[in-house]
């Protein structure tokens, strides 16, 4: 199914265990994850009851969010719009302008580093390399900046009970890493080394970048032996990476499914796919994509809820 929402079947008919991934995005994507969750749940369907949550990037985010705060009351919030901190603001007239070259300039720079990579471990190396000569991997102040900023983006600050899995990569080794309550790392700081796509993010003696650099944006791989999962994709499981090297999200499905996962796919409709990819970073798009992805979670509460179980 498309809707864009897609599915599998399996042998295995119990919900032992259902997984709910939250897949990276910008600030749009984490705005239309709010909105498909508070949507499904309006419309009677609520996935906040995961055993195990997967959050990557802004997902992870969201993850956060929603293990302290009910999906209307955060949905609310992101139909508010916002303005970025005073020293990350351009003047209004090149704001756009501003924000186009920073991430054109951030494409071309990750193409140049996957084509000069053999692999995806490579690609992780090199992309920590790249990042931990920026100046904002040392600056003290820009690090507390950082972590403040995330912090006040979360309703509660301390992990929950349930299993919530937040990724990264370590930006020294390029190793894949996966935060959860027993790994001795704050919720705030998992969280802000998930999120930091533009410089190294510092927890303790080691370094960590955005967890969309560990296997594509969704890192769907570990919800593997839950009975179901349901993945909320912003990107619709694009990637840049050849698919030869095992990180895209269909070859992660393809492997779920292969387990004995039950696999639903919701991604952004078409009509909304202009507020995500190179607009994913623009804050004055968040109340269109949360609106775009409620409406979707309402749509598909009636189709999931046998699947949800």
């Amino acid at each position: 199914m498309n809707s864009n929402a897609s599915s599998s079947s399996s042998s295995s008919s119990s919900a032992r265990r259902r997984a709910l991934v939250l897949g990276g995005g910008g600030s749009t994507g984490n705005a239309w994850l709010i909105g498909v969750v508070a949507g499904l749940h309006d419309a009677g369907l609520d996935v906040t009851d995961a055993e195990l949550t997967i959050g990557t990037s802004a997902g992870s985010t969201a993850a956060a969010q929603l293990v302290g705060a009910g999906p209307a009351e955060l949905y609310l919030a992101a139909l508010t719009p916002i303005s970025p901190p005073p020293h990350r603001r351009p003047a209004h007239a090149e704001h756009g302008a501003a924000r186009n070259a920073s991430v054109h300039d951030h494409l071309e720079r990750m193409h140049r580093i996957i084509d000069a990579s053999a692999d995806a471990g490579d690609l992780r190396r090199r992309i920590g390399s790249a990042a931990l000569e920026l100046p904002a991997s040392s600056d003290d102040v820009r690090q507390a900046q950082w972590r403040a900023t995330v912090a006040a983006r979360l309703p509660e600050p301390d992990w929950p009970e349930r299993a919530v899995l937040v990724t990264a990569i370590d930006a020294e080794s390029g190793a894949p890493v996966v935060f959860d309550r027993g790994s001795g790392v704050e919720l705030v700081d998992a969280v802000a080394a998930s999120c930091s796509s533009g410089f190294a993010y510092t927890i303790g003696d080691r370094r960590y970048l955005d967890g969309g650099f560990r296997s594509n944006a969704e890192n769907a791989d570990l919800a593997a032996e839950s009975d179901r999962v349901l993945v909320l994709s912003p990107f619709s499981g694009r990637s840049l990476t050849p698919i030869e090297w095992g990180t895209h999200l269909s070859t992660q499905l393809d492997e779920l499914r292969a387990g004995g996962s039950l696999v639903e796919t919701i991604f952004p409709e078409s009509a909304a796919e202009h507020l995500f990819g190179a607009n994913a970073m623009d804050l004055s798009l968040r109340p269109a994509a949360a609106r775009a992805g409620y409406e979707q979670g309402v749509a598909l509460a009636g189709r999931l809820t046998g699947f949800w179980g």
